[in-house]
């Protein structure tokens, strides 16, 4: 019998650790967010219990120019501090190369998820392998593995509004 994979979200570096997780916000504070392109987005959002503006940078696993809709996973699971703001503050700001948008932030089904990062493994597959690694979890290679991941990295849909909103 085949044994079931375990995927475990890595819980989220603090202190020195996060540095190389916060340095791309430079870039979008310096105006150079454009060399991103839209493989990553600046989340701005609101603190769940402080209500301070927050930042972070994103990788955009799948983008869908209607609307438009960015997908995001959240690589530390439910405990990244990000994650955990937008479900108490959905309404966010997202800035993809010098494109600021007004957005609503959604989390997918386990299901729609799983479709999502498969797609994402399938167009990346180098890229997805070396995060699985980045993140010590096993590559998924079935629809049910896909499904457990994404329950252990839940994904987000950022829902923007036209970019002449954004504020």
């Amino acid at each position: 019998m085949a044994r079931t994979k375990t995927y475990r979200a890595p819980a989220p570096p603090r202190g020195w650790r996060a540095l190389p997780w916060r340095l791309p916000i430079w870039l979008y504070r310096l105006g150079l967010g454009g060399l991103l392109g839209r493989r990553f987005l600046l989340l701005e959002h609101l603190g769940r219990k402080t209500r301070r503006r927050r930042q972070t940078v994103l990788e955009v696993i799948r983008y869908d120019p209607k609307g438009p809709v960015f997908y995001v996973a959240s690589g530390f699971g439910r405990r990244s501090h990000w994650f955990r703001n937008i479900q108490a503050h959905p309404q966010v700001t997202v800035q993809v190369g010098r494109t600021r948008y007004r957005a609503v932030a959604r989390v997918l089904s386990p299901d729609r998820a799983a479709q999502v990062l498969m797609a994402y493994a399938q167009a990346h597959p180098g890229t997805f392998r070396a995060l699985a690694r980045l993140l010590r979890m096993p590559v998924p290679r079935t629809p049910e593995d896909f499904r457990r991941l994404a329950e252990a990295l839940p994904v987000v849909a950022f829902e923007a509004q036209s970019p002449d909103q954004a504020g």
